[in-house]
């Protein structure tokens, strides 16, 4: 058996020389000339699809970050926009606040100059109702007065006046009993004040 393996450990020491070790020159001037072409091949037409590959991401970035400036600058204006759209709404609904508020003050002294004008009124014609009334009852009593005086005078005298001259004595008499009754009033009145 020994036999056998030293043809194969001598084979062994001969493929593992120093010269089998560096590559030989006909080995290197095609690897060279391979290594030359397929350099030319990739900086002719890899490179330069590479690069183009790159130059469009890049640009494709770039426009994907203007775009992503400019969605954001229109972001900030229309945030503005709202921002001044709500604060002109929130003047415009003080500005109706205050404009209900002023109606409204004005409405409140309309109605209560309305209210102080009609209680006037009603006064005025609850006085002149008074006086008409008074007057209506001075009359009616005047006529019934005059009747009991003419009556009366007739029962005392004896006879019959005539017309003229009794109604000229009651005339006399009402005024008479008006004016010290007038009177009576007025320093009744004052003394009330």
């Amino acid at each position: 058996m020994l036999e056998h393996i030293a043809p194969l450990v001598l084979a062994a020491e001969a493929v593992n020389d120093k010269k089998d070790l560096y590559p030989h020159w006909n080995e290197l001037i095609v690897g060279a000339i391979a290594f030359a072409i397929l350099f030319f091949f990739t900086a002719k037409f890899v490179l330069p699809r590479v690069a183009k590959l790159l130059d469009e991401r890049r640009e494709k970035i770039q426009g994907d970050l203007e775009k992503a400036e400019e969605t954001r600058g229109q972001a900030e204006s229309e945030l503005a926009d709202y921002r001044a759209q709500l604060a002109h709404a929130r003047e415009e609904s003080n500005a109706i606040i205050e404009e209900a508020r002023k109606t409204a003050e004005q409405l409140r002294s309309d109605m209560q100059q309305r209210a102080e004008q009609e209680s006037q009124s009603i006064v005025a014609r609850a006085q002149d109702e008074i006086r008409a009334e008074r007057d209506r009852v001075f009359q009616e009593l005047r006529g019934q007065v005059a009747e009991i005086a003419v009556d009366l005078a007739g029962r005392v005298v004896g006879a019959s006046l005539d017309a003229k001259a009794h109604a000229k004595l009651i005339d006399q008499y009402i005024d008479e009993v008006a004016g010290s009754a007038s009177a009576e009033g007025s320093s009744n009145g004052n003394g009330k004040h």
